[in-house]
């Protein structure tokens, strides 16, 4: 890590410093994407660790669900402090009792609450995220480094910073390391897409952390319907230009997670250097709908913020349906008025197969803009 970036590091953890000194007291809500991962998980609770040395409390939410086995092995335990608010129960609680809340590893564009947020005129205190800019919150404090490869760094580098001194004898210290790890192991690729900077900082975290319950966490199983939605994938997939480009049609909300899953095992397949799955996410209870795709790629040329964002385009607000980081990528894009149960299977059948259909072809329309048939392998 050169001079002049650990300086403005250094900088930024400063910036951080005085707004928390200016919050002293404050009580706040840090808000994950609806489906949090390990980065955003760890990240978060060292935000919430290094506020309390400013008597700030803090509540980390999202309104989701856990469902990849890592994310729930590593809330149950580490005894991760996170909590699933419910967007019915956020409107019957109110949001009275917070003076400003904090966006880590998202930007509000992956997590229902924001709406909330801004109905209740909640101040943003801080996003602080590691993706391309979406341009869409103004906060007090804005820390966002797209050329940083997990938002766990930067938490890391606020602690060597001094924000925050971890003690070894100190079990949620060694906890939260191990969490923070384990956020920067996963959204590097286990290390071999690191930059110096997360070699650091993963140098730094090897002093605190647990590597015996990390083992735990990376250990547990998959479950049958994650196999499942594999082998969907495995079956639907159409390959071109080694592309892998798979719908595996409705899946619970509870198994989104399955779908990065399924990305991540086909981009191993030989001759296959990005892989992309989708289906449509339903919540029986609260009547949601809504296209989930991961993509994974292991070609260094391909950009995967530029190939979702041109390839699916924008809202009618402007917003991105996805974007992405270095080797992996997201889309979410909803589904309106066709949303919502319907007691004819064939009408459920046409709707998967109109996006279905849609949404290979524009994904097509950039991997092989002359193949204008969708055929089988």
């Amino acid at each position: 890590m050169s001079p002049q970036a650990w300086t403005m590091a250094k900088q930024r953890a400063e910036e951080l410093r005085q707004l928390l000194e200016r919050h002293r007291g404050d009580r706040q809500l840090i808000i994950l994407q609806d489906f949090p991962d390990p980065d955003a998980l760890s990240s978060a609770w060292t935000y919430k660790l290094i506020a309390q040395q400013f008597d700030i409390h803090s509540d980390i939410v999202y309104a989701g669900t856990l469902s990849h086995q890592e994310n729930i092995a590593l809330v149950k335990l580490a005894g991760l402090p996170a909590q699933r608010w419910a967007v019915q129960s956020v409107k019957d609680r109110g949001l009275s009792a917070y003076q400003g809340c904090v966006f880590v590893d998202n930007q509000g564009t992956t997590t229902q609450l924001l709406h909330l947020v801004q109905q209740a005129r909640l101040p943003i205190v801080a996003v602080i995220d590691h993706h391309t800019s979406q341009g869409s919150l103004q906060a007090e404090f804005v820390d966002l480094r797209p050329q940083t490869r997990a938002t766990a760094t930067i938490f890391t580098q606020y602690l060597q910073a001094g924000l925050l001194k971890f003690d070894s004898s100190n079990s949620e210290h060694v906890k939260c390391a191990t969490a923070l790890m384990h956020g920067l192991r996963s959204d590097t690729n286990r290390l071999m897409q690191a930059q110096e900077e997360d070699f650091i900082a993963a140098g730094y975290l090897s002093r605190f952390y647990d590597a015996q319950l990390l083992n735990s966490v990376l250990q547990a199983s998959r479950s049958k319907r994650v196999m499942d939605v594999i082998e969907r994938s495995l079956r639907n997939r159409v390959v071109r230009n080694s592309f892998s480009i798979a719908g595996v049609g409705y899946l619970r909300y509870d198994d989104r997670d399955a779908i990065p899953q399924a990305a991540d095992f086909l981009v191993t397949e030989e001759n296959v250097h990005t892989a992309v799955v989708y289906g449509i996410v339903h919540d029986e209870d609260e009547d949601l709908e809504v296209v989930i795709g991961s993509l994974r790629t292991s070609k260094i040329t391909l950009d995967p913020d530029e190939f979702i964002k041109e390839a699916l385009g924008q809202d009618t607000d402007g917003r991105f349906f996805g974007g992405g980081r270095s080797m992996a990528g997201g889309f979410e894009i909803p589904i309106g008025f066709l949303s919502g149960f319907n007691e004819s299977s064939d009408y459920t059948r046409l709707k998967w197969e109109v996006f279905d259909a849609q949404i290979k072809q524009k994904l097509l329309r950039l991997v092989n803009p002359e193949d204008g048939v969708i055929g089988n392998i």
